[in-house]
């Protein structure tokens, strides 16, 4: 099958080399060339632009940072000219694999559906270690021929695959999902804080709470990062805080009251405030530890940062 990709980042890149081991042949287009090198040294075309993508295959992936990005993908404008609409064939699919508001996924999917290309919203969540081991957990919205169509790919990429029902329906599952794990992130933090603020050693406190029932995913991951100061980016804080806005947008939208999602982007925006964007979400700890009047008792001052 031919397939095309768009969106070459941290996500996309070994997204896009699991399909082509799979067997498919690939084009491609990244705002930066040099993000496409490695699928062009597998044999993908590069293309010029989303349109031109759109034109070589019977499915388009893409995976970028927020709605506006997609939006510009697949209807066209700003600097990228033509989009995914402009040259998909009647028949072909598009699949969106980023994280965004599933208001705008349902507007762009009529907009596709008039021209026959039919729409599926299917992020993720895994990481970037779960996107190079193809053990991503998939999470679709959409038409269900158009889900059992893309079935084959999505094993390709993941270890979970579910519909979940029309369209938007994948990026209203994955605001949850981004919601359970900030909100647990901030409980995470908040935990250490106060281990380390009470003179404990952080990581054994960590550890131990790891072998009874506050054990975690995140506490192992995110608390690992936080007990060790290293707060160098898995995936950048400012793409979580653009998650928990989707994820308070839609509350506001739907009457859902969610105090504890309200106290964590608190936590968020903090960060942000501080220039740390760019950090990890375990650097969330630094904004409680700096309300408290600095780092923990028994941590070491300073962080290992990407910036």
């Amino acid at each position: 099958m031919q397939l095309g990709f768009i969106g070459l980042g941290t996500m996309g890149r070994p997204m896009a080399r699991n399909l082509v081991a799979g067997g498919h042949a690939m084009a491609v287009f990244a705002r930066r060339a040099e993000s496409a090198r490695p699928l062009i040294d597998l044999g993908a075309a590069l293309c010029a632009s989303p349109a031109a993508v759109a034109e070589q295959s019977d499915v388009i992936f893409t995976m970028v940072t927020g709605t506006s990005d997609v939006q510009q993908v697949v209807l066209g404008g700003d600097e990228l000219g033509t989009g995914i609409v402009d040259g998909a064939r009647p028949g072909s699919l598009v699949i969106d694999m980023s994280t965004i508001d599933p208001t705008a996924t349902r507007a762009m999917a009529e907009v596709l559906a008039a021209r026959g290309v039919d729409m599926l919203d299917a992020p993720v969540s895994g990481g970037p270690q779960g996107a190079a081991d193809a053990s991503l957990t998939i999470m679709v919205g959409g038409p269900t021929p158009a889900f059992e169509r893309a079935r084959p790919l999505f094993e390709l990429l993941g270890t979970t695959v579910t519909h979940l029902g029309p369209s938007g329906a994948g990026h209203t599952t994955k605001a949850c999902n981004q919601l359970a794990l900030l909100v647990t992130a901030q409980g995470a933090a908040e935990a250490l804080t106060l281990a380390g603020r009470c003179g404990l050693d952080v990581e054994q406190v960590r550890k131990v709470l790891m072998g009874g029932v506050a054990s975690s995913r995140v506490l192992d991951l995110f608390g690992t990062r936080m007990a060790s100061r290293d707060f160098s980016a898995g995936i950048e804080s400012r793409l979580y805080h653009k998650d928990m806005d989707i994820a308070l947008g839609l509350a506001h939208d739907r009457g859902a009251v969610l105090p504890a999602a309200a106290v964590t982007m608190q936590s968020v925006n903090g960060l942000m405030g501080r220039g740390r964007g760019r950090d990890d979400l375990s650097a969330v700890i630094t904004v409680l530890e700096d309300a408290a009047g600095g780092d923990s008792p028994d941590v070491p001052n300073g962080s290992k940062s990407n910036e």
